[in-house]
């Protein structure tokens, strides 16, 4: 780590900001991870893509049907890929066992990883949580030194209120929040945390209006910018750029240049198989997607025939 517990959240930011993207986790036809392939796509997505860093082994990377041991091994080959291209990492620590929350944590810690972050605690019978979830978020803050990410959307059953989240961003490193909750929730919490932490959602398409309008830095993350971007084609780079720079306008007209590929991968995506569908238009990007672990399904074979036929109407740039 480059900064000590005190100073994890001045340290959060200064260097965790721009596109960050949910990397997905390649197998092979045997079942095992493609370790090849995986330092091959981070290779691609930190140095010809450039993105500010990679969010690893979260839902999109299926870290549900991975061992301990599997997750471990990922956080170290992405470190050392990510570091080695000048790029960042932040590694999904998330699970129903709160010691195997905090033994990925220390790993993190250990291999080079820049934050983590930590998905809400799924609660059965969960009513009147907030004093559960805080006392869950302080115990990790103080077991880790490193800076952590709160993480929480509908897929746990509920929705931290913004004044929870708030109260847990006081802790000494906690640096963030993915947020994937409605747009009046995450305005709110940016208007209470001000500049404290970083807040952001997943949404791609809200992404431009949120840096002009809430003064956002940080888009933690979904697949967008892995998938609608190209070595020949980064307009999600491009537009966050004039961003950046306050050329709003400039930035409306290359993010909206992108409808016709957001249009086309919704129009490709079965119903149900969220990572078979972005490993195939991975693959047909030209990197290394592979199956997907049970109990996911595969896809069928005309469901790969109609991504290929959305695929060549994205209007994406291939080389």
């Amino acid at each position: 780590m480059n900064y000590n517990k005190q100073d994890a959240k001045a340290y959060a930011k200064a260097h965790f900001t721009g596109v960050w993207a949910a990397m997905l986790t390649p197998f092979k036809a045997d079942g095992s991870v493609d370790e090849e392939g995986f330092r091959a796509n981070v290779a691609h997505w930190t140095g010809t893509l450039k993105l500010g860093g990679l969010f690893v082994c979260g839902k999109q990377g299926e870290f549900f049907s991975m061992s301990l041991e599997e997750r471990k091994r990922s956080f170290t080959l992405a470190a050392e890929v990510a570091r080695a291209q000048g790029s960042r990492t932040v590694m999904s620590c998330s699970d129903t066992n709160l010691d195997t929350v905090l033994e990925l944590g220390r790993h993190a810690e250990a291999c080079g990883a820049d934050w983590i972050v930590v998905h809400s605690p799924v609660l059965h019978f969960g009513a009147d949580t907030d004093e559960t979830i805080y006392e869950y978020y302080r115990h990790i803050s103080e077991q880790l030194n490193i800076g952590i990410a709160m993480w929480n959307h509908p897929d746990c059953g509920y929705l931290m209120s913004p004044q929870l989240c708030a109260r847990i961003a006081e802790l000494p490193n906690i640096v963030a929040i993915k947020y994937s909750v409605p747009r009046e929730m995450y305005v709110e919490l940016s208007r209470l945390v001000g500049d404290k932490i970083q807040v952001s959602t997943a949404s791609e398409e809200e992404w431009l209006d949120n840096i002009e309008e809430l003064g956002w830095r940080l888009y933690l993350c979904s697949t967008p910018p892995l998938l609608l971007q190209t070595a020949a084609d980064q307009r999600i780079n491009d537009y966050t750029r004039l961003a950046f720079e306050g050329k709003f306008a400039e930035a409306r007209v290359v993010r909206d240049s992108l409808e016709s590929a957001r249009q086309a991968f919704k129009a490709s995506k079965p119903k149900g198989k969220p990572q078979a569908h972005s490993k195939y238009w991975l693959e047909l990007l030209g990197q290394v997607g592979g199956p997907v672990r049970r109990p996911l399904l595969q896809l069928t074979e005309d469901e790969r025939a109609l991504i290929r036929e959305q695929f060549a109407r994205s209007g994406l740039k291939l080389g």
